[in-house]
């Protein structure tokens, strides 16, 4: 299949409305670190955005920020479908439609591949129905989610038994299983070898395309923000240094996103990861009836 050039193909692929916007958003974390200064930030429909930065830029606060996994220390959060988000039936129903994508995959190593993706379908349900075996209708959506990966001859392997490339796409198929709006990936490529990150990428970006899921990344390697990225924010220190297309990442830019965060002695992000939505091992007796 013939790959556009996402350099050329933002306006195509993204519609004029925002869809999330952040409004002096900033997070300080109990600590009195200062993890993410104030931003003003507008993500669109089908945008798939690259956030590039070194380790404790602040790419992963911002990540969580948009998910409320983190809670601004400041400024509003709105999405075209909620308008502001706070408040806990807002919150619930935002994640309902953001799906997050780990590092570590998070996914239940004992359990089979089908299993894992149906986590995403957790939050489609109320507290109640999650304790009995999950609809065919359920089962069919994971099964195609795996076949949209390349992962249909995995479908009842145990995890544990699959290679890491091979977990970080499940973990996609469970993100695109939760049917979102919005994509965030929390370095999904940090840990797997360079033709296994193009590959995961690739289908990741595929998806977003075909899907138009507003899609954020964040990653620290240039060349992959340059190959698949629509729109780039460069963070260092906590504070955005670039925004636009990779095409006019220059050398000046990239002296910014690279050195500058290094010397204002910003933190690292520390925070643990929360799964709110998908790959909760409370849930997965309920399902093992199902599959």
């Amino acid at each position: 299949m013939k790959r556009n050039d996402p350099a050329t193909t933002t306006a195509e692929s993204a519609t004029d409305s925002a869809m999330i916007r952040l409004d002096g958003v900033g997070v300080t974390y109990p600590d009195g670190t200062l993890a993410l200064h104030p931003l003003d930030l507008t993500f669109r429909q089908g945008e798939f955005t690259v956030l590039l930065g070194l380790s404790g830029a602040g790419k992963s606060t911002l990540l969580r920020t948009l998910n409320q996994l983190v809670v601004p220390s400041s400024g509003t959060i709105s999405s075209d479908e909620l308008g502001v988000i706070h408040g806990s039936a807002r919150v619930r129903a935002h994640r309902r439609h953001t799906a997050m994508i780990f590092q570590q995959h998070q996914l239940l190593l004992r359990k089979s591949a089908l299993t894992n993706v149906l986590t995403g379908r957790l939050a489609a349900h109320s507290a109640w129905r999650t304790l009995l075996p999950m609809p065919a209708d359920d089962v069919t959506l994971a099964y195609q989610c795996l076949q949209r990966v390349g992962l249909a001859d995995k479908t009842f392997v145990r995890a544990d038994n699959l290679s890491g490339g091979q977990m970080q796409r499940v973990g996609i198929a469970r993100a695109l299983a939760q049917q979102p709006r919005v994509i965030l990936a929390d370095e999904p490529v940090a840990s797997l070898d360079p033709n296994t990150s193009m590959q995961v990428l690739e289908q990741l970006s595929r998806i977003s395309r075909e899907d138009g899921i507003t899609t954020i990344v964040s990653l620290h390697q240039l060349e992959l923000a340059r190959r698949f990225a629509q729109r780039v924010i460069g963070l260092a220190g906590g504070r955005v240094v670039f925004d636009g297309p990779p095409s006019a990442l220059d050398s000046a830019t990239l002296d910014q996103i690279y050195n500058s965060g290094k010397q204002d002695g910003h933190q690292p992000d520390t925070e643990t990861p929360s799964v709110h939505q998908s790959g909760s091992g409370d849930h997965e007796e309920p399902m093992r009836a199902a599959v």
